[in-house]
């Protein structure tokens, strides 16, 4: 059976984009997370378990400041949190208010969380930025959550970026977004991405040696030898 460890230490040399191909041709198109941007730049490819959280609309009786306190809060959850996942939040969509701020977002840090994605935004973004917690949102907002969102639970199915993400689903997010791949498919995607990536470099270098595109990308049974006899 395949490690955690061991599908972090591969798949961190895989892209999203590759990914994406991958799965594509295994008849999964809506995989990339709507919304998720980088906070800033520069931030490593990282890959996780998704630990779910989900929002849903505000109503004025729940989404009060005292329900931070609640057995049921955005508080909890965070503790909640194993070391190494990838904390996906399902916001809606929401952009006029904060889903986290810097104070939850240093203690996913603590708590060693790889990283936040959302398709809602955070607040206090200098903060956030500050505590070193990876983030990929649609932006920032100074309203807190219970202004637009209500938090009713986590590790449950979610829709994150109109894509649907349950726990334990592995996320893996670069400067392309956020790409899932169904926990029951990881292996296999594990294997395709490796080759596609060894393949497509080296396709790379034959473009770079001057050699044209058609027959070379995708490759004919010609170039397919050529690859093959390439791999020693």
């Amino acid at each position: 059976m395949t490690t955690d460890a061991e599908i972090v230490a591969t798949l961190s040399r895989v892209t999203t984009a590759t990914i994406t191909t991958v799965l594509l041709k295994k008849g999964l198109r809506n995989v990339w997370l709507r919304g998720a941007k980088p906070l800033q730049p520069g931030q490593p490819r990282l890959v996780g378990r998704a630990f779910t959280l989900r929002f849903v609309p505000a109503r004025e009786d729940l989404a009060t400041p005292e329900s931070w306190s609640s057995p049921t809060s955005t508080r909890a959850a965070i503790e909640a949190m194993p070391a190494g996942c990838i904390a996906v939040v399902d916001a809606m969509g929401v952009t006029d208010a904060g889903i986290f701020g810097d104070i939850l977002c240093a203690r996913m840090a603590k708590r060693g969380v790889a990283a936040l994605i959302t398709d809602g935004v955070v607040r206090d973004a200098e903060g956030v930025r500050g505590t070193g917690l990876p983030v990929w949102c649609q932006g920032a907002a100074a309203p807190p959550s219970v202004a637009g969102l209500t938090f009713v639970g986590w590790q449950q199915p979610i829709a994150c970026g109109g894509v649907a993400v349950f726990p334990d689903d592995v996320i893996v997010v670069d400067d392309d977004g956020a790409v899932l791949i169904p926990a029951a498919l990881v292996g296999e995607v594990m294997q395709a991405g490796v080759e596609q990536e060894r393949l497509e470099a080296w396709i790379m270098s034959e473009v770079e040696a001057g050699v044209p595109l058609p027959g070379l990308y995708p490759p004919n049974a010609e170039a397919k030898a050529r690859y093959e006899a390439s791999k020693g």
